[in-house]
Parts: C-alpha cells; structure tokens; sequence
C-alpha cells in the first residue's frame, strides 16, 4: 500500500448486496472479477432483530461476471465480530465444509471478513470471478461489500470481464 497516494486510487469498492435480509436473490451478492486484481477483502455485516436464523454463507466462482458456469469456492478461514457494539475485534475463526452461519444472537450487529485471493480461484479452467453467497437469513438484515486491491493497471473495472 502506498502511502502518499489516496485509497481509492489502490483499491476497487464494490457494494456487492443492498441492505436487506440477506436470503433467496437477495442474499446473492454481485459478481466481480479478479482477473486484473490480486484479491479481494469481503465485508459482511449484519443487524440482527429478534428470533433471528442465521445467515448460511459460501462462495461462488464462475468464467464471467455472469456468473457462467458457477461453482464452489474453497475456503477455510474468516475473520468474525459478533457483538460490533461492544468492540471492533475481529476473531480468526475456522470455517468448514466451506460455509458458516451468522451468529443468531438477538440485537446485535455483526461482522465478518473473509479474504479471497485470485489465485484461490481455479485459473487453470477459466475462472476468475467470484461472489458471496447467504441463504436463509431471517429476522436480521446484512450487507455484503468487496475491497479489490492489488490492482494489475489503473482503473482495472471488477464488474466487467
């Protein structure tokens, strides 16, 4: 990261998702590509109400921003704050079966970040995009954003393929 320069000229900001209970074609957060990027930091965050079910989270790759071909993501690690209210901590936590759920606590605001790396995606067949996936979140809503970073050239669009 260069310091002299502003963030916004380092990385892409995507909002991948509105602000909605994030489950059915809500919860399918927008492709983007990595293809002219080293990797993305994925943001989820959460306000839960009462007798709240939790979010079930997975990734998604596919050949183009349309999601050709889709498939799994492998990934085994995120990051998670599950009371943002009472501190800005995030825990490393192990995610197996490459899902987790969001907490179910009620009345409280959540945090998740998973980092996802290009070369994590399978190159070798063709794919470069990828997506958050949550299903059946009820009673909370969430918000799904990406930070692209480690761009290849200057004004390298993530929404295109």
């Amino acid at each position: 990261m260069n310091l002299n320069t502003r963030l916004d000229e380092q990385v892409a900001l995507v909002q991948a998702t509105s602000l909605v209970a994030l489950t059915s074609t809500a919860g399918d957060a927008a492709y983007v590509s990595l293809k002219n990027y080293a990797g993305a930091m994925v943001t989820i965050d959460v306000l839960n109400a009462t007798t709240v079910t939790g979010g079930a989270v997975t990734l998604k790759q596919a050949k183009a921003v349309a999601g050709t071909d889709e498939k799994a993501l492998d990934f085994t690690r995120m990051l998670a704050n599950i009371d943002v209210g009472a501190g800005q901590t995030l825990t490393e936590t192990a995610v197996s079966s490459n899902t987790f759920t969001t907490d179910t606590t009620n009345s409280k605001r959540l945090r998740y970040v998973i980092d996802v790396k290009a070369a994590d995606l399978d190159a070798n067949n063709g794919f470069d995009c990828f997506r958050v996936d949550v299903a059946s979140m009820a009673n909370a809503i969430g918000l799904v954003s990406y930070v692209l970073y480690g761009a290849r050239y200057n004004g390298a669009n993530p929404l295109a393929d």
